[in-house]
């Protein structure tokens, strides 16, 4: 009963949207534009693309579980600061996005906007950036194209393995829809990718990042911020100064 129950229910469990009116205005102090992606009847991405008049490049951004760009953009700044645009988007059922979720449907949203911000700026100036839930997509993102780097900020080794932490009475392979196997994905991605990860995040513990780096590790380098938690990392001066370098090697 349980498991059909964490069947059905997992949407609500997994994911917690803040919902913005379609009129909803967006206010920021620094050049900003809203940008919507239609990628098929019915299935709307919003966006914002926070710009600078001639940028190093562009940091596609990948926010985590809950709330919606207008409370993520507060850390375009992270980026905006070291002169590189920024682009934020919504997932299906997010903020002012329109569609029904699935993690295949999600992915093909991702690559749908991916698309068009290479017509925008090239693949080689072009940074991929997942953050908590969002590390996923960014690592099948990347593994799909070629981009400058992947940033991956608290990833898990794949989604099972958190939700296994939480629920390990539940069956959680049969029951689980959203699988997100960074553990595959990365294994596929092209370029350099950097893990940041807080040493006493305790809702993603830091072996998982470990773990992500074995995989690869010629090709994945491993930030710790040293007493870091899951959701405080942009409080560590640690953290800014490797973004910073990270933008300016």
């Amino acid at each position: 009963m349980l498991s059909i129950v964490a069947y059905f229910l997992q949407e609500r469990l997994i994911f917690k949207p803040e919902k913005l009116s379609q009129d909803f205005k967006f206010k920021y102090d620094i050049p900003f534009e809203e940008l919507f992606f239609d990628v098929s009847p019915g299935v709307r991405i919003n966006g914002l693309h926070f710009y600078r008049e001639k940028p190093t490049g562009l940091v596609f951004y990948l926010h985590g579980n809950t709330r919606s760009i207008k409370g993520w953009a507060k850390y375009a700044q992270d980026f905006y600061r070291y002169n590189y645009d920024v682009v934020l988007v919504d997932y299906r059922g997010f903020g002012k996005s329109t569609g029904k979720r699935s993690e295949k449907e999600l992915i093909g949203d991702l690559q749908f906007v991916y698309n068009k911000l290479c017509l925008q700026c090239s693949e080689e100036r072009l940074v991929v950036y997942g953050r908590s839930i969002g590390s996923g997509f960014a690592a099948k993102t990347a593994s799909l194209n070629n981009p400058r780097y992947l940033i991956l900020d608290a990833p898990y080794y794949n989604f099972q393995k958190v939700v296994e932490r939480f629920l390990p009475f539940l069956p959680v392979r049969y029951v689980l829809r959203y699988t997100l196997r960074t553990d595959r994905w990365i294994k596929q991605v092209k370029c350099h990718t950097y893990i940041i990860h807080g040493t006493k995040d305790w809702i993603i513990p830091i072996r998982q990042s470990e773990n992500l780096q074995k995989l690869n590790p010629g090709k994945i380098t491993l930030i710790r911020i040293y007493g870091g938690g899951h959701n405080n990392l942009p409080s560590f001066p640690e953290y800014h100064n490797f973004i910073r370098d990270i933008l300016k090697e």
